[in-house]
C-alpha cells in the first residue's frame, strides 16, 4: 500500500518542525557558548572568591576558621588560602571592569592577571611544601582531612591558571577585534577620498 498525499504532508510537515527544532537549539547553544566565552573572566572570578571558601568551609567548623584567624600558623592554618583567592579575584575583576578594548588588548589586565596568579601560584606552591611536609593535622587527622587539603591546594592552583588563560584569549580576541576596526576605518577613509574624486570626474564628463 502506498501512503497518501495527505499522510505524505504531515510527514514532511513533521520533518521540517523538527529540523527548525534542531536549528533553534543549536543557534541558543551556540549563543550560550558565546555569552559563557565572552563572560568568562567574570564567571570565573566569581568561581575563585567561592569555591576555595566553600571547601574550607566544608571540613572546618566555624570554631576552627576563628582559631586558624587568631592563632595563625603559615605551616598549618589553611585560611589564608580562600583569601587569597578572594582577593585575587577581586583584583581582577575590578582591572577587567576598568579596561577597555585596546586595554584588554595588552595593556593592564593581562599584566595585572600575569602577576597576580604567578605570584599567588608560587605562595600556594611554598605553602604546599610546608603543610604536606609535616603529619597532617585537623578535624578529621586523617585521610579525609588530607584529601580535602589537597582538594584546596589544587581548587586554588588550577583557578590561578585559568585566570592566565582566560586572560590570554580575552587579551587575542581584543586584539582580533581591533584589527578587524582598524581595517574597517581604513576602509572607510578609503572610500571617502576616493569617493570626491569620483564626483570630480562625472562632473568633468558632463561638462564634455
Amino acid at each position: 500500500m502506498g501512503f497518501s498525499k495527505e499522510e505524505i504532508s504531515k510527514t514532511r510537515k513533521l520533518w521540517s518542525s523538527l529540523l527548525r527544532g534542531i536549528k533553534t537549539i543549536f543557534v541558543l547553544f551556540t549563543m550560550f557558548l558565546s555569552f559563557l566565552l565572552i563572560s568568562a573572566p567574570i564567571f570565573l572570578a566569581v568561581a575563585d572568591a567561592l569555591l576555595p571558601s566553600a571547601l574550607l568551609h566544608r571540613f572546618s567548623s566555624p570554631a576552627n576558621l576563628s582559631s586558624h584567624l587568631t592563632n595563625y600558623d603559615f605551616r598549618h592554618s589553611l585560611i589564608d588560602i580562600p583569601l587569597i583567592s578572594i582577593i585575587r579575584s577581586a583584583v581582577i575583576l575590578c582591572v577587567y571592569g576598568l579596561c577597555d578594548g585596546p586595554k584588554l588588548s595588552r595593556g593592564p589586565y593581562l599584566t595585572i592577571t600575569m602577576i597576580c596568579s604567578v605570584s599567588s601560584l608560587a605562595y600556594v606552591s611554598l605553602k604546599a611544601a610546608f603543610v604536606f611536609g609535616e603529619p597532617s593535622i585537623g578535624d578529621g587527622g586523617g585521610n579525609y582531612f588530607r584529601a580535602a587539603e589537597v582538594a584546596l591546594f589544587l581548587c586554588s592552583s588550577v583557578l590561578a591558571i585559568g585566570h592566565i588563560i582566560v586572560a590570554y584569549r580575552t587579551s587575542c580576541r581584543e586584539r582580533k577585534k581591533l584589527l578587524v576596526f582598524k581595517i574597517d576605518i581604513e576602509a572607510v577613509s578609503a572610500c571617502k577620498n576616493v569617493y570626491p574624486r569620483y564626483q570630480k570626474i562625472l562632473q568633468q564628463e558632463r561638462l564634455k
